[in-house]
């Protein structure tokens, strides 16, 4: 059994809208309380309050605020959980020596989401949602779908805004159901920015640079916003339109990453990444100072910001992960390999060359003469595939204990 989110636009009318803002708004309200209790707690006493303490106090919220006493109480007791897991999000990143990232208030724009986490909400037979003490929500399907496509076991229901439209988010418990793949091919895909991506084909997936496309219109769009007076209605419009935009090309980010990653799963058994780590990749250099004057000298950072917008813009994360996902459903592999070398290693002879990323074919003594990211890419194949036999050789071979429990010859 696994679990699977189905996400559907919703159409409120004007009072339901009104009222899930307003379940919003007081969800928000409780977590930065319950936030803001844990930190009086711990600097005036000494003392740690768990999500147990903080969920017997909502009996006593809901007679001094009633307002409360209209929310399910799951929904609020899912709020409070929330806060119990950013704090225990944090000592394990203290724990393990990582950057502790303290839990932090959340601002209307930052808090967008409340979750009925077992019951109080079903899907009815004319396609709509009905939510406990909200109402009944008319709900969008895909046309291509029949009505009620959430399959499985219904576990939760999350609400959420984006911008001014509002969507829910079933999450399904189901059986998973592999699906016989035609080939058994692998391959080896190096992910650029020249390219989006290589294969070990030869070939490439360009990169559509929806951001770069859009730099433009979102520098006018942000400019007007920055000339609105601060609290006016027109900045809140223009913020608006701004947040409209930034969603538009998200989607267009998602929707390109999710029908190239179908074309790599139905194609391929085997896919082959690099592991890469783009938010170090994309991490600002360090200042440099005159150690006799203190001067700041040049470090570069005016190209390494483009370079990093260039890499964020490319998603190359989100699109692993997509490709895993549904070469789990398709019965393929994903796999990530060290990229170490694989930019500089020959793939006819294995022979290292140093290379500038000025440099964008790859020539060898041994006669090896072909595109940079090529080259990589059956590099990437190769050690795919290395890691596969290493790890079918360590499954047949037998065990230290078993070759000592084994009888002499």
């Amino acid at each position: 059994m696994i679990l699977q989110a189905y996400k559907y636009r919703l159409y409120p009318t004007k009072k339901q809208a009104i009222r899930l803002q307003a379940v919003l708004d007081r969800t928000r309200e409780l977590y930065n309380a319950a936030l803001q209790e844990r930190k009086d707690a711990y600097r005036m006493a000494q003392v740690s309050i768990g999500y147990t303490q903080q969920a017997a106090q909502l009996p006593e919220i809901k007679e001094i605020r009633p307002e409360y006493a209209d929310i399910h109480s799951q929904i609020l007791q899912d709020t409070l959980r929330r806060v119990d897991k950013a704090f225990k999000a944090f000592f394990r990143r203290v724990k393990n020596g990582e950057k502790p990232g303290y839990p932090r208030f959340q601002a209307y724009d930052r808090y967008d989401s409340f979750t009925f986490p077992q019951s109080g909400f079903s899907l009815t037979q004319d396609n709509r949602v009905c939510l406990s003490k909200i109402g009944t929500l008319k709900v969008k399907f895909p046309q291509k779908k029949k009505a009620n496509p959430p399959q499985g076991t219904m576990k939760t229901c999350t609400i959420k805004r984006e911008g001014e439209h509002w969507y829910v988010v079933f999450t399904c418990e189901r059986e998973q159901e592999i699906v016989s793949h035609p080939s058994e091919e692998a391959v080896g895909m190096d992910l650029g920015l020249l390219h989006f991506g290589t294969l070990s084909d030869g070939s490439t997936i360009e990169n559509p640079r929806h951001l770069r496309v859009s730099e433009q219109k979102l520098k006018k769009l942000q400019e007007a916003l920055s000339h609105k007076k601060r609290g006016s209605k027109r900045r809140r419009k223009a913020a608006q339109v701004v947040g409209k935009n930034h969603r538009h090309i998200r989607n267009q980010r998602k929707d390109f990453q999710h029908k190239e990653a179908r074309k790599l799963v139905n194609g391929y058994q085997t896919i082959v990444f690099e592991k890469l780590q783009p938010a170090n990749m994309s991490k600002r250099p360090k200042p440099k100072q005159d150690e006799a004057t203190g001067a700041y000298l040049p470090n570069g950072a005016s190209a390494k910001a483009g370079l990093n917008k260039s890499i964020l813009d490319a998603g190359w994360g989100q699109f692993q992960q997509i490709c895993r996902n549904k070469a789990e459903w398709a019965g393929s592999r994903v796999l990530l390999v060290n990229p170490k070398y694989t930019s500089q290693m020959c793939s006819g002879c294995g022979a290292i060359k140093k290379k500038d990323l000025s440099e964008r074919w790859h020539s060898c003594s041994c006669g090896c003469s072909l595109d940079r990211d090529h080259n990589a890419a059956l590099n990437i194949k190769r050690a795919g595939l290395n890691l596969l036999v290493n790890e079918s050789q360590a499954r047949t071979e037998p065990s230290g204990d078993a070759l000592l429990r084994s009888p002499r010859l």
